[in-house]
């Protein structure tokens, strides 16, 4: 079986490697599906807690703030604590203390509340829409979150003209708007200027 490095972990996480997160669910999950079912949740509760944790991970690691202090198992398990904690909160459930199987470290309050309950949700169904495109869209869309230039964009995906890689990528991009817009869960996320 094959370990992955911590530097390792948050470089693929920074790549968006599917290997590195595969890796990530299953030597991890586990974990956070244990913490979360032996204090009142579900393995539902689980795996949105663990992909929570995932994109605060991500987006920490992106905007330069994600400096271990300890092991990123620790960490990984100490931010879905957390977020599980949350959690529990507003669903007014009460615990004098949670079963904790994994040593943990003290979070900054506010790493948290940066990501918030809403912003993590809008994350997930993003994503959900995202891989719901077809692959090419999916490539071509990767390709320009990644800053590949036009004249690479057009040569990986094979057309004939950079302008052309250009009205790909938009039109790509519509659909996945008009995907997200038509989803009934994405009417919370979207501002009323009435």
């Amino acid at each position: 079986m094959v370990h992955l490095s911590d530097e390792a972990i948050l470089e693929g996480v920074r790549l968006r490697s599917d290997y590195v997160i595969n890796y990530i669910y299953r030597d991890f999950f586990p974990l956070i599906k244990f913490l979360v079912t032996k204090n009142g949740g579900t393995s539902e509760d689980a795996e949105d807690v663990f992909q929570d944790g995932i994109i605060i991970i991500y987006n920490m690691i992106i905007v330069g703030q994600l400096k271990l202090t300890s092991s990123f198992k620790t960490y990984m398990y100490s931010v879905c604590r957390n977020l599980w904690l949350q959690k529990l909160n507003k669903r007014k459930a009460i615990f004098d203390r949670l079963t904790d199987i994994e040593g943990y470290i003290d979070l900054p309050k506010d790493m948290l509340q940066e990501a918030s309950y809403e912003e993590t949700e809008m994350h997930r169904l993003i994503q959900i829409h995202f891989l719901a495109l077809p692959d090419d869209c999916q490539k071509v869309l990767r390709m320009f979150i990644n800053k590949i230039p036009l004249r690479e964009v057009a040569v990986v995906m094979g057309f004939k003209t950079e302008k052309y890689a250009k009205t790909r990528k938009y039109m790509c991009k519509e659909e996945l708007k008009k995907r997200i817009a038509n989803d009934p869960r994405s009417r919370k996320f979207i501002k009323n200027d009435n």
